[in-house]
């Protein structure tokens, strides 16, 4: 009995020395780099439960994980948050994020503000400061936002900055800004017209969302290459891709994007 006694003490001591060297092992790692080891989770981060499991792991995680660096290295994933879990807490991080430097953030709670929340100049404000780092879906909203005079009369639209701007966004390779760029030239809308090279961007424009869907599916490949070659070729007179009628899948929405769907989708205001 007392041998049994004696053994289950030394199971005890010998888990709590495990624990201890475990802990002490953690305390011992430095700030550096452990920061640096969350600045590549945060890149990373496939959704912000990522990112929030950690700070809510236990104190040093959750000072570090608030770190400037961290948090300006968030990827746009670490932003996918859904519109019903918003909160002034979620608005406190975007806002954290955004003083970091983050452009994410920048440009999704600029169009969290703008749209949902009816906060116009905070919001093209947000969107301006991710533009101005040549962040090519925030350009094209802000030409949206030009050519539409969105919030505004319809004699604020300015046509020209929305042009501008959407050729800003197709040189960094926006395709719906090139398509936008395209459809601007062809029908003289915002900028001299020129048919001929509003057509060559629309192709160019159909030609890259072909190259994204091909990289992303291939049943949809082999289904349907050799009808876009019949139609680049002019072997078919057939209209390209989706600006052209070709049924195409669609592409993966930006968290921006998502959430207004779900706002608006639940009659939110």
């Amino acid at each position: 009995m007392e041998a049994a006694t004696l053994q289950r003490k030394k199971l005890r001591s010998s888990r709590r020395s495990t624990a201890a060297a475990k802990s002490d092992f953690f305390d011992g790692l430095p700030d550096d780099l452990v920061v640096f080891v969350l600045c590549k989770l945060s890149s990373s981060a496939s959704s912000p439960s990522d990112l929030i499991n950690v700070l809510l792991t236990c104190k040093r995680l959750n000072r570090l994980g608030l770190h400037s660096l961290v948090l300006s290295k968030a990827g746009p994933k670490a932003f996918a948050i859904r519109a019903k879990n918003w909160s002034d807490s979620a608005h406190r991080f975007f806002k954290q994020c955004v003083t970091a430097g983050n452009i994410e953030a920048s440009y999704t709670l600029g169009m969290i503000r703008f749209y949902c929340l009816q906060n116009r100049g905070s919001g093209v404000s947000l969107m301006a400061k991710a533009a101005m780092r040549a962040h090519a879906p925030a350009l094209y909203s802000l030409a949206v936002i030009q050519f539409n005079g969105s919030g505004y009369s319809k004699n604020d639209k300015d046509l020209r900055a929305g042009v501008a701007l959407c050729a800003r966004a197709a040189s960094l390779g926006h395709v719906d800004a090139l398509r936008e760029l395209g459809h601007c030239l062809q029908d003289g809308y915002g900028v001299k017209q020129n048919v001929t090279e509003g057509r060559r961007l629309l192709v160019q424009a159909n030609a890259r969302e072909l190259a994204s869907v091909l990289r992303s599916s291939a049943a949809w490949r082999s289904h349907h290459y050799q009808h876009f070659y019949a139609c680049l070729t002019g072997l078919v007179s057939c209209p390209l891709l989706s600006d052209f009628g070709c049924n195409v899948p669609p592409q993966e929405l930006h968290p921006a994007n998502r959430f207004m769907r779900e706002w608006f989708g639940a009659g939110r205001e």
